[in-house]
């Protein structure tokens, strides 16, 4: 484990000598959120897992928060070594900018209901384009966000201690998705691995929409639906996720390979 001021806590766990695999979380998450799943995977891979900047054990953090940063976190996760990715949410933009920056350190890449905040048609009434619209108080954002996620009576009932410490995420909340909308993060032409993208029958409309569209727009991606799972599927069904989504992906990217 690591964890240094102003930088980034992660954690590894398997065998060392298996093929790597890189988990990344989306806003308002942590690492924490894919544990389940990177339990399901670290009896054939050395998982790797952490808190992207300004969340959890890497909160505070100065920034920037924009796709270029998150990448290079993701590449210092990385350390030089290939791996296939598996991306939640944001986190899967995250996971397709590093497939279409470095190709050669990429076996593979998995998303599931990842927004494309940038297309026109996008909602402008998602939890994510509502907290960019509070940008200008970035606490606020960051509570209406986790209120329209997982409901009133869910947030009232936290702690206060942890309903501050997300409030105090708003900053690196806003920032990010700010920028995602703003800027399209990856370029689907030099996205050249093989690419699953998943969603759930209990997800959103516009997920649903986004993932067709995302499988569609890069050559050989599959489109993987999850029957009975909604947004938060990597916690709430990590069997279903890892037999539907990651093992495909595994199965089609082959292994072990060279580290």
């Amino acid at each position: 484990m690591t964890h240094r001021p102003d930088s980034l806590w992660s954690e590894e766990i398997g065998d060392p000598l298996q093929p790597l695999v890189l988990l990344i979380h989306g806003s308002m998450d942590r690492s924490a959120g894919m544990l389940k799943l990177s339990r399901r995977l670290d009896d054939r891979c050395r998982v790797v897992r952490y808190d992207r900047r300004g969340y959890g054990r890497s909160r505070p953090h100065h920034g920037p928060f924009d796709m270029a940063a998150q990448v290079d976190d993701a590449l210092a996760m990385l350390s030089g070594r290939r791996a296939t990715i598996f991306g939640h949410s944001y986190g899967g933009n995250v996971a397709l900018a590093v497939a279409a920056a470095v190709p050669d350190q990429v076996t593979g890449v998995a998303v599931y209901e990842t927004p494309l905040s940038w297309e026109p048609w996008w909602p402008s009434t998602t939890a994510g384009a509502l907290a960019v619209a509070a940008a200008d108080d970035p606490a606020a954002a960051a509570e209406a966000f986790m209120r329209r996620l997982m409901g009133d009576d869910r947030w009232e009932s936290m702690p206060e201690r942890t309903r501050a410490a997300r409030r105090s995420e708003g900053r690196p909340l806003v920032a990010e998705l700010a920028d995602l909308r703003a800027n399209v993060p990856w370029d689907a032409a030099r996205v050249a691995v093989p690419v699953f993208a998943g969603y759930g029958t209990r997800g959103a409309a516009h997920h649903r929409r986004g993932m067709a569209r995302l499988a569609g727009s890069i050559a050989g991606a599959v489109l993987v639906e999850l029957d009975g799972c909604g947004h938060g599927a990597p916690m709430s069904d990590a069997g279903s996720f890892r037999q539907h989504l990651v093992d495909p992906l595994l199965r089609a990217v082959g292994g072990p390979w060279d580290q």
